[in-house]
Order: C-alpha cells, then sequence, then structure tokens
C-alpha cells in the first residue's frame, strides 16, 4: 500500500513582517504612555507628587518603550523610538510653563472680573472696590500713539532698505542699526525717553505721549525687520511688469508691491503692539502712575495695565487681598488683549494674503 504525501500549501506572505521584521503592536505605545500618566497622577493626587516630579516620572515610564523595542524591534528601531520620545517630551515640557501661567493668571483673575471692574477707576478707592477702567484706557491711548509714530517710520524705512537703498553704505548702517535697536532692553529705551522729555520739560517730567515715545523705540526695529522681509518676498516680476507699462517706481510701490505684502505687513505689525503692550519699566518711568482717569496724552500721569497690576502687587494697601486680586484681573485683562492681537494677526494674514499662499 502507497500513501503519497500531499505537500502543504505555503501561507500567504506577511508582506509587513518581510520587509519591516517584528514590530511592537500599535496599541502598546498609547498603552504605555496612557499608563505612565495614569500612575503619576494617582502619585500627585494621593501620595502628594510634586508636579515637576511627577512629569519626571512620567518622562522615565515612558523611557521603557525603546527600551521593549531593543528586544524585540531592533537597535535601528529603538533609536528611533527614543529619539521621538525625547523630542516629544521636550515639546510637553516647554508647553508646561505656558499651561501653567494661563491656568494661574485665569484662576485668579477671572473672579474679580466684573462691569465694575471694568468701568470704575480707583479714584477715591480704598480696600474693596474700584477697576481699571483708567489704566485699560490708557493702555490704549499709550499703545495707539506709539503705534501712529512706529508705523509711518519702520514703513517708509523698510521700504527705502528693499526698493531703493540697492545695498548702499547706508542701507548696511540702518540695517546694523535695526539690529541693535532689536535688543534693546526696555528699561533703556524709557531712560531715553525721559532724558528727551527732561530736555523740554524739566525733571520729573511724567507725561502719556513720553511712554508712546518709549514703547515706539522698541516697536521700530520690529516694524522695518517683517516689513522688510515681506517685501522681499513680492515677485520682481510684478515690478519688471508695472515698469514696462511706464508706471513710475513711486505707484509701482503703492500700488503692486505694498497691496502684494499688505497681509504679511498687517500682521508683523500687530505682532509688534502685542510685543510692547505688555511693557512695564518704560511706562513706570516716563508715563507714572496714577488713581484717575486722564484723556491727555499730554498732560499729566496716565495709568497702563502693566504699571497697575505691578503697583498694585508692590504697594497693596490694608487690607492686600483687594488689590492683589486687581492686579490679577488686570493681567488677565492684558492677556486677553494679547492674544486676541494675535487672532487678529492669524486672521489678516489668511485673509488678505494671495489665494496660492491659503
Amino acid at each position: 500500500m502507497t500513501t503519497t504525501l500531499t505537500p502543504r500549501k505555503p501561507g500567504p506572505l506577511d508582506v509587513q513582517q518581510q520587509l519591516y521584521g517584528q514590530r511592537l503592536p500599535t496599541w502598546l505605545p498609547r498603552a504605555v504612555i496612557g499608563g505612565a500618566v495614569a500612575i503619576a497622577a494617582v502619585l500627585y493626587l494621593v501620595a502628594g507628587l510634586n508636579l515637576v516630579l511627577s512629569a519626571l516620572l512620567v518622562l522615565a515610564l515612558t523611557l521603557s518603550l525603546p527600551a521593549l523595542s531593543v528586544a524585540v524591534e531592533g537597535r535601528r528601531k529603538a533609536t528611533d523610538r527614543l529619539v521621538t520620545v525625547l523630542v516629544t517630551s521636550s515639546f510637553v515640557l516647554a508647553m508646561f510653563p505656558l499651561f501653567s501661567i494661563l491656568i494661574t493668571i485665569i484662576s485668579k483673575g477671572a473672579p474679580v472680573l466684573s462691569t465694575q471692574f471694568f468701568t470704575y477707576s480707583m479714584r477715591n478707592v480704598v480696600g474693596e472696590g474700584g477697576g481699571i477702567y483708567h489704566a485699560l484706557t490708557g493702555t490704549l491711548l499709550i499703545t495707539g500713539a506709539a503705534t501712529v509714530i512706529s508705523v509711518p517710520i519702520g514703513l517708509f524705512a523698510a521700504i527705502y532698505l528693499v526698493e531703493y537703498a540697492d545695498g548702499n553704505r547706508l542701507s548696511r548702517w540702518i540695517r546694523f542699526m535695526v539690529d541693535v535697536m532689536t535688543g534693546i532692553p526696555s528699561i533703556v529705551a524709557g531712560l531715553f525717553a525721559y532724558a528727551l522729555f527732561v530736555l523740554f520739560f524739566g525733571e520729573g517730567v511724567r507725561m502719556g505721549i513720553g511712554g508712546s515715545v518709549a514703547l515706539s523705540v522698541l516697536m521700530i526695529p520690529v516694524v522695518v525687520r517683517s516689513t522688510e522681509e515681506m517685501l522681499k518676498l513680492v515677485p520682481n516680476e510684478l515690478r519688471e511688469a508695472s515698469y514696462a507699462l511706464g508706471v513710475p517706481k513711486w505707484r509701482t510701490v503703492a500700488k503692486v508691491v505694498l497691496p502684494t505684502a499688505l497681509a504679511g505687513i498687517v500682521t508683523g505689525i500687530t505682532l509688534a503692539i502685542a510685543r510692547v503692550i505688555g511693557e512695564t519699566a518704560p511706562l513706570l518711568i516716563i508715563a507714572g502712575m496714577t488713581d484717575s482717569m486722564n484723556f491727555n496724552l499730554f498732560d499729566g500721569r496716565m495709568a497702563t495695565l502693566p504699571v497697575f497690576a505691578y503697583t498694585s502687587i508692590r504697594n497693596p494697601g490694608i487690607p492686600p487681598e483687594f488689590s492683589i486680586d486687581r492686579a490679577w484681573g488686570a493681567a488677565l485683562t492684558l492677556l486677553v488683549i494679547v492674544m486676541l492681537l494675535n487672532l487678529i494677526a492669524r486672521l489678516v494674514s489668511h485673509f488678505f494674503s494671495p489665494k496660492g499662499e491659503r
């Protein structure tokens, strides 16, 4: 009796395994990270573990993933997973101070916000009550005046550097001075504005327009640099086409170059405003502080939100808790203004940029 053996058919090829070798399950990285976060959260809530130590514990437990990868996937894939863990952890650690600041300011400042807080000043207020109406108005007036001073100077300087300078010696000096001004400490800008106004009004001068001049010193280099980069992005073909039609250079700049770069220019100006609106040192020197309303930039002291928050913490009065609460409310208001300015910059960049760049 003869027995015939039928050969076994080969099973379907595992292409993934042949190409990449053994791999960890796709759910394992998420499970390791989730377990590390859960363990750290339990120790933080139950055992009172420090928040920083909790973050380090999550990082240490997550590093077990590359160790598993060495045993299963090999050294090359384990190195890739290690770098991924380190980069992701660095990003989370970088975001941690930001979220910590946001949570702290919102939790402490939100209970203070009310209609009275935005519509009353601190005139004749001792203890509870009062608001930031005078400081909010001063911030808007001083920053608005600084924008009026800075934008024309920065815009025309950038146009000269890109359209007219042609790399001459003056343009190189202007760029060098702009770079130097970018790194000037804000306190130096305040001292410059104070020294300038002392020449005309004498010692002890305090007025809102001085604060605008100090802020404009900080704004101008940002406006020049951002506008210059935006003008450089305008294709030369547009300029040449305009010249070929016989359009003068100044009209080409006004009607072709500037409208094309408008979105980036407005975004740079908005970010420059957001950069200086929270400055305290120059305004404390030249604009001073007052508890009353002042709508006149050229007469007397003028309150601003950063200086209001500083003085409320520095001299809280008795009882101190009301003044400290108002400082947190002013800080939250200033934070919201800066966030709105950044949002406006994003929207302008999206809706006014050329269609191909959206």
